[in-house]
């Protein structure tokens, strides 16, 4: 790489090499040459095309010449004809037929739609890698109960393993959403410049015009929208960047939480950290969340190729209009990209993330008796007290509880409910004080959720497992 020269971060920092192999410049021109060579096969089989031409263009197919190719580029401006006219040159029996019929979108979108089903590919394998890493961490985490945070206050215990089921219950959804997409994708297909395939009628005769593009769909093994105009609908780039959106959004998530937990006033998390690793130029102690940190960085980024996409399929007026061609050049290959370090970033996090136990003994033992007043209002109530007048005694004793432990006390609340005379009038003081035993138990259905979800998402991964996400709603 030339550094003296300005380079994205997504040529070398951010995302894989094989995400970005997939979005280089010579992968890209090998689809190109791969659908002429289809196109040109197609033909060949209606009689235009004769079979050594085609063996020529198949010969030369992957000879990408990219300097050549540049230095037409730059006489002609129009990147995907200086690129044909290298093929041509490398061709001297089948140079003269390639791109018979076509334009330019013909060869661009049915490229591009290949390309962007091997880009969902490799997403959906690396966010399968995260979600088996995640069910690792709910079937370990099971019945480990945690204090509960709303409104980030203290509130309710439920177990370790279903707050990661929660994140690992939005990423099932996005992985089939993904799956579901990928089925999807649909090339231009072979309709000429304004859709209505007016060239190949002319060449092949408009009676074989449904069976010359159900063999280019066949044999480049991708379906064909039924109705294109210059270029495939951008609707499904929309569809596509919205739905890597979304999973940006469920990895952020889990991201921003981790950064709640891991400040040592928490401290129940941390993401892994390196035996070398710096947290800090100025202060040495530092245990910065920087991988938590950049998720959430990217992941902002990543809605704002969405927001574009909207805009190019909104804005594509009438049969074409190239004003979404320069910004596709970006936002497709650097949406992957983002994705694929999100992915890539967050799995690190989950495979080395740290669990503080004492940390968790200690938010519990603090917060805990909070959580326990819901079971004494509901035991006064069940005992006929009024609810509305037991719930404001209640948060009396509560308020009081709160100052004491700002003060560095114990919590005192199981003591003071234990001696108020309102509240024993339907509880006695023992009945109060067993209430707060065992209070870490009072997590409902957390356990048991939280391993049912393990177990829908490897059934699912292996491929055995129902489609639904919810099969125990049926």
């Amino acid at each position: 790489m030339d550094h003296s020269s300005y380079q994205s971060p997504f040529s070398w920092r951010y995302g894989s090499p094989e995400m970005r192999a997939l979005w280089s410049e010579h992968t890209k021109r090998r689809l190109w040459r791969k659908v002429w060579v289809t196109l040109a096969e197609a033909q060949a089989e209606f009689g235009l095309v004769t079979p050594s031409q085609v063996q020529d263009l198949r010969n030369h197919q992957d000879s990408i010449d990219l300097p050549r190719a540049l230095e037409i580029e730059a006489e002609i401006q129009h990147d995907l004809m200086a690129e044909l006219r290298t093929f041509a040159e490398q061709c001297p029996v089948g140079g003269k037929i390639i791109h018979l019929g076509a334009t330019s979108m013909d060869i661009e979108d049915n490229a591009e739609a290949l390309r962007l089903r091997q880009g969902l590919d490799l997403l959906i394998r690396r966010l399968s890698d995260l979600l088996l890493a995640l069910t690792e961490k709910i079937e370990q985490y099971a019945h480990l109960p945690v204090i509960g945070y709303t409104h980030l206050q203290p509130a309710e215990p439920l177990t370790l393993g279903y707050r990661f089921a929660l994140y690992a219950q939005d990423l099932f959804e996005d992985y089939q959403v993904l799956a579901d997409l990928h089925r999807k994708i649909r090339g231009k297909g072979f309709k000429g410049a304004v859709g209505s395939a007016a060239s190949y009628a002319e060449l092949l005769g408009l009676e074989n015009l449904d069976r010359f593009e159900a063999l280019l769909s066949q044999k480049l093994d991708l379906p064909f929208y039924p109705i294109a105009n210059q270029t495939y609908p951008r609707k499904q780039d929309f569809l596509i960047l919205s739905a890597l959106a979304g999973l940006g959004a469920s990895i952020y998530k889990l991201a921003f939480d981790l950064r709640l937990l891991q400040n040592p006033m928490i401290g129940e998390w941390r993401e892994p950290f390196g035996r070398t690793q710096v947290g800090s130029s100025a202060m040495p102690f530092k245990r910065n969340p920087i991988r938590a940190e950049r998720i959430n960085s990217l992941a902002r980024l990543l809605i704002t190729y969405a927001s574009i996409a909207w805009q190019n399929a909104a804005h594509s007026l009438l049969e074409r209009t190239l004003d979404d061609s320069a910004n596709r050049r970006i936002i497709l290959p650097e949406a992957f990209l983002t994705t694929d370090e999100l992915l890539l970033t967050a799995l690190t996090i989950v495979k080395g993330l740290e669990v503080d136990k004492v940390a968790i003994e200690r938010n519990l033992h603090n917060y805990l008796p909070f959580a326990v007043m819901e079971r004494v209002l509901m035991a006064l109530v069940k005992r006929g007290a009024d609810r509305q007048a037991m719930h404001e005694q209640l948060r009396q004793h509560a308020l009081k509880a709160w100052q004491a432990l700002q003060q560095g006390q114990a919590n005192p609340l199981a003591q003071s409910l234990s001696q108020d005379e309102a509240i024993l009038r339907y509880l006695r003081a023992e009945e109060i004080t067993d209430l707060f035993q065992n209070a870490e138990h009072y997590v409902g259905v957390s356990a048991c959720r939280a391993i049912q979800m393990a177990d829908v998402i490897r059934q699912r991964l292996k491929g055995q497992g129902p489609r639904d996400l919810y099969p125990q709603a049926r």
